[in-house]
């Protein structure tokens, strides 16, 4: 257990430094932080308006360490090894090596509060946000449990040691048993695809996968909503809901999703959950500086409307859905830009960022059952594990420019590796084989993907399918 030298509280009165009241207890006036010797953090005030909580201790390890962190959501190509900073944000964990052994400092899994660590030669500092969106939280008495704190030390290197540690950060973890791989069309479509499409797509990926003893997938990505194929009508851009509608690209989705299973796939489908031009009462819709019409998951409302649209996938026969864009709705910005977020103001003002987010991706389970698998793209890391099947752990590769996919898949494929099978499967993402990426390439990256064992999608396009690919 890490010791502190200094809690300070975060208020909408300014920065107080805490003082030790008792064994484990920190107090300013009537707001108190509990820190056990198990690691978990409580807090309770009855009403001072609360932002954060700042843990500070010192930095033991060593001065001539590298550090390694995690990422809010997505990684986008910037995990790497560095000399400690004091400006550098990581989210839910880090880990320090250096001298043949491996320092890891973390929360456990599924905390109320959003989490993360900075560090440098001198300090560690744990920042425990329990912010309602960008406004403080008044717990009016409430014993909220933040988060526990995990550390270890390890006589080995990272890969090892990061594996054991986030097992002991995800006491409960959601285990698939089968392989997970299959086709998605969004690096050869783009969004512009069809019925057609589709089914071209799925016998090829069934060819493919003969004489396995498991079924590939097919996940109709991005471009099968109603409004998407629209013009002229202000939602040439748009890929948000309603739900419970095809365009006439595809027609009936329940048809769809039997044609695909009678190709010898197994049915999958993309959508994105708090987007929607649906009319709905004022208050369903949440209060930001971003995009508009994103529907605000602490409304119960909401929850029950996205758990009819799920329920509605599920009775087309889709055992796979993937679910996208959640972070970015509701923060206004991708996770990379998490720090300095846009102004957030939830209908429910009782329950911290966190609490909210989690009640959001517990609905979606619930919803979907334990038969289909989810897929949460561009969902919260340390809030997703235990609850989603799978977590696209980068954003996106590419089907037009290597680059890019060197940049994102192949970087979160290296750093996040550790989480596989633990947290969730790790989804690094497709590989896009089409014309406009070498084929020589687009193999190297297949090769690694397949012997990482990590789920396997991949777009291919309708004239870069041959024998040597196949």
């Amino acid at each position: 257990m890490i010791d502190f030298k200094k809690i300070e509280i975060i208020t909408s009165d300014g920065v107080r430094e805490m003082t030790a009241c008792g064994e484990d207890k920190y107090c300013a006036d009537e707001a108190c932080v509990v820190i056990g010797r198990d690691g978990e953090v409580c807090v309770t005030a009855e009403k001072t308006a609360v932002y954060s909580i700042v843990c500070t201790a010192d930095n033991t390890f060593f001065t001539d360490a590298l550090v390694l962190g995690d990422a809010w959501e997505r990684a986008y190509g910037d995990l790497r090894w560095e000399k400690p900073r004091a400006d550098k944000v990581y989210p839910w964990y880090f880990v320090a090596y250096g001298k043949d052994k491996t320092c890891c400092f973390g929360v456990e899994t599924l905390p109320d509060a959003l989490c993360s660590w900075q560090c440098d030669e001198h300090n560690i500092i744990l920042n425990v946000d329990i912010r309602n969106g960008t406004e403080p939280i008044t717990l009016c008495g409430r014993r909220l449990k933040a988060c526990r704190i995990i550390t270890a030390e390890y006589p080995c290197g990272p890969f090892e040691a990061l594996c054991d540690f986030c097992r002991r950060m995800c006491p409960n973890p959601r285990i698939v048993e089968r392989p997970v791989f299959g086709g998605n069309d969004w690096y050869c479509c783009y969004g512009d695809n069809s019925y057609e499409k589709i089914m071209l797509h799925t016998k090829r990926i069934a060819e493919c996968a003969q004489g396995l003893a498991y079924k590939p997938y097919m996940v109709i990505d991005d471009g099968w909503e109603i409004c998407h194929h629209e013009k002229g009508n202000g939602y040439e851009n748009y890929n948000g809901g309603p739900w419970r509608y095809a365009n006439s690209n595809f027609r009936d989705m329940k048809k769809t999703a039997g044609d695909i299973q009678k190709n010898g796939a197994v049915p999958g489908i993309w959508f994105r959950p708090l987007l929607t031009a649906e009319k709905f009462p004022d208050r369903y819709y949440l209060k930001n500086d971003g995009i508009k019409y994103v529907l605000d998951p602490s409304v119960p409302e909401v929850l029950r409307h996205i758990s009819e649209d799920i329920n509605c996938i599920k009775d087309w026969g889709y055992k796979l859905i993937k679910h996208d864009f959640s972070t970015f709705d509701i923060f206004g910005k991708w996770g990379f830009e998490l720090e300095s977020t846009q102004n957030i103001s939830f209908f429910d003002k009782t329950r911290t960022t966190a609490e909210i987010i989690k009640s959001f991706y517990k609905a979606i389970r619930t919803a979907a059952g334990d038969d289909v698998l989810l897929i949460g793209c561009n969902t919260m890391s340390h809030l997703s594990a235990g609850i989603f099947d799978i977590q696209r752990t980068g954003d996106d590769t590419s089907g037009n420019d290597w680059e890019r996919t060197k940049k994102y898949g192949i970087n979160t494929l290296a750093f996040r590796l550790p989480q596989h099978k633990i947290f969730y499967l790790a989804d690094a993402d497709c590989v896009g084989i089409t014309n406009n990426i070498p084929w020589q390439k687009n193999r190297q990256w297949l090769d690694v993907l397949a012997k990482s064992g990590t789920p396997l999608f991949v777009s291919i396009a309708e004239d870069a399918y041959n024998e040597e690919i196949k």
